[in-house]
């Protein structure tokens, strides 16, 4: 038997194909093999078809069921992972009424910001954990105000995850982590957060009705098998944006567990037992996978704009032609980089800095002392102690960290950079080769319930390293200090 796993992103659809009972990757593999377009009629505007997505989950299912040599009617389960914060509406048929507002499109920032200053900072807090933002709540209230003949004809709306199980079953639901990726659900009351929707002026039949994850959530129809090559019948049972869902690609399901990517931008996301913020400006609480009201598990993000895309950026912009290269030549400067530090944060503005945008920052560079391979070490600490420094948020916003675990991406590969994180905030990183189309598919399997089995399999199937705290910590510690001096110098300038 086989679990199949969607991965929506803003850029292709990944699909894979996993062993049912040991969770063994099959084949992934991803539609289109150009990047998807983005259509921006405005600078702040990011739009995109749906059904464009549907065509890729069709062509890239049909793919893996054939280039995997597999008997399609043995697969048995479905998982759903997808770009996180869209907003899709539908009409009484499912037929979407325009593009998807996608997750960095930022024309509602003003509608989230006025309902927090209206609702209040403390009702916010305590109910949805968050601001409203620039969320999917917020980019339906813009279609209200803005396509006000869009909106009469909304039936639904949904995330894009929900969107794709429609297109599979011909019904619509969402889910309770959905919702509070959306800034939709109401965690005092354990609702929809109708509350917001009342602000909004936004029926609140427009929610779906709610599915629970690792159950039964909806079935394959006719249609859908048709147009996929999916057996009739085969189960969705789980979907989740994709920064839960790589939390759970990486075993993160308990209070002090932390998952971290570190591609274009850096992702910490903190999983945690404590229904509290007061960092929700900086930081944002969504329901975890396995959240329930028994049991109300909780992920803290908080994402650096500013971190992967700097060194790609050196990779692209000076003499070195691979990482591999930059990393290599990094390792020959000690630990400071003497004295050569660099704020990674030239990416747009920052939650992690109250939303200032302060641009990169080359701190004490030295003609006669520093090179390439300084400039090199120095990005690499910078990025590292850009997400130690978030870190130290997330801890005085009620966060564990025990362990971190993190997808072999390129900023991870790096020794540097994975070794200084380590050492400064003491605790072991765990590198694991996976994705989140595997992670998906495997999560099809745990409606037993059996997170233990699930997570021996992926340290079985996936995990390559473990960075430890290095024993001599001083040195790191006073590089980090002395960086921090200089952003906390920048800041007061802003």
């Amino acid at each position: 038997m086989y679990y199949i796993g969607y991965d929506l992103g803003s850029s292709s659809v990944k699909v894979a194909i996993v062993n049912a009972q040991t969770g063994q990757k099959i084949i992934s593999l991803n539609e289109p093999k150009n990047e998807m377009e983005i259509t921006a009629i405005h600078a702040d505007w990011a739009e995109q078809n749906p059904d464009i997505w549907w065509q890729h989950v069709c062509t890239a299912t049909k793919r893996a069921i054939s280039e995997a040599n597999i008997d399609a009617t043995k697969i048995t389960g479905i998982g759903i992972s997808y770009q996180m914060h869209g907003l899709v509406v539908v009409d009484k048929q499912g037929k979407p009424l325009r593009n998807s507002i996608i997750w960095c499109d930022s024309r509602a920032v003003q509608i989230g910001e006025d309902a927090f200053t209206s609702i209040g900072e403390e009702k916010c807090a305590n109910s949805l954990l968050n601001s409203p933002g620039n969320f999917t709540a917020s980019k339906l209230k813009w279609v209200k105000d803005n396509e006000p003949d869009v909106y009469a004809n909304i039936h639904k709306y949904m995330l894009p995850g929900d969107f794709i199980a429609f297109k599979l079953t011909g019904s619509i639901h969402t889910t309770k982590n959905g919702l509070s990726e959306g800034i939709l659900w109401d965690f005092e009351k354990d609702t929809p957060a109708n509350f917001l929707l009342d602000y909004y002026g936004i029926n609140p039949e427009l929610t779906p009705d709610i599915v629970e994850n690792f159950t039964n959530q909806a079935l394959v129809n006719q249609k859908g098998a048709q147009e996929t090559g999916l057996p009739i019948g085969a189960a969705i049972t789980y979907r989740a944006g994709d920064q839960p869902n790589n939390a759970l690609s990486l075993n993160v399901f308990n209070h002090g567990e932390v998952a971290a990517t570190g591609g274009t931008s850096g992702v910490i996301y903190a999983v945690t037992e404590t229904l509290k913020s007061k960092e929700s400006s900086r930081i944002n609480n969504f329901a975890h996978v396995n959240y329930t009201k028994q049991r109300p598990i909780l992920g803290k993000l908080m994402c650096i704009n500013g971190s992967g895309i700097l060194y790609r950026w050196l990779k692209d912009n000076m003499s070195c032609h691979s990482y591999e290269e930059m990393n290599d030549k990094a390792i020959t400067v000690p630990v400071g980089s003497n004295g050569l530090s660099i704020m990674p944060f030239g990416n747009g503005a920052e939650r992690i800095l109250n939303n200032k945008n302060i641009g990169s920052h080359t701190c004490n560079l030295n003609f006669n002392t520093h090179s390439d391979a300084h400039i090199y070490r120095a990005a690499l600490e910078g990025i590292a102690f850009s997400f130690v420094y978030g870190m130290d948020i997330l801890k005085n916003d009620n966060a564990v960290i025990n362990v971190i675990r993190a997808g072999n991406d390129n900023l991870f590969r790096s020794e540097i950079f994975s070794s200084t994180v380590a050492t400064l905030i003491g605790y072991e990183i765990e590198i694991y080769n996976t994705t989140g189309a595997v992670g998906a598919a495997r999560a099809a399997g745990l409606t037993n319930g059996d997170f233990k089995t699930f997570g021996d399999n992926i340290t079985n199937n996936d995990h390559i390293m473990t960075y430890k705290p290095l024993a001599d910590k001083a040195p790191y510690v006073k590089a980090y200090e002395s960086w921090k001096k200089e952003l906390e110098t920048i800041l007061k300038n802003k």
